[in-house]
């Protein structure tokens, strides 16, 4: 498995309600905004994006609908306001992470915090 994949899993929930903030997909379109956005490094498949999905939507941080499109069922997904605030609060952290990083690998020391 790739290191990228790797630190993807493990960040697959954020990453998911990002692609989600976009507005409402179905998980097919999901994991083609995934791999667009990524400029093609991330790319799941069903079996991993479906899981994520219903997982999320138990956490109560998606809602799901059926929606008929090109003469198929397909379940749309979306988020819901606890959604938004997770997104709001993961992204945060995420910032404050990839700034300590940064500060290490480009001068050896962090930044002070406010």
């Amino acid at each position: 498995m790739e290191a990228g994949t790797q630190a993807l899993r493990a960040h697959l929930n954020m990453i998911l309600l990002a692609v989600l903030a976009g507005g409402n997909l179905h998980a097919y379109a999901v994991i083609a905004a995934l791999r667009q956005r990524s400029g093609g490094r991330f790319e799941f498949s069903e079996g991993t994006a479906y899981p994520a999905l219903h997982r999320l939507e138990h956490l109560g941080l998606i809602t799901s609908s059926w929606s008929a499109a090109e003469g198929k069922q397909r379940r749309v997904y979306g988020l819901t306001p606890a959604g938004q605030d997770k997104l709001a609060a993961d992204r945060g952290a995420w910032l404050d992470y990839v700034t300590a990083v940064n500060g290490l690998l480009d001068t050896g020391s962090l930044p002070s915090r406010p």
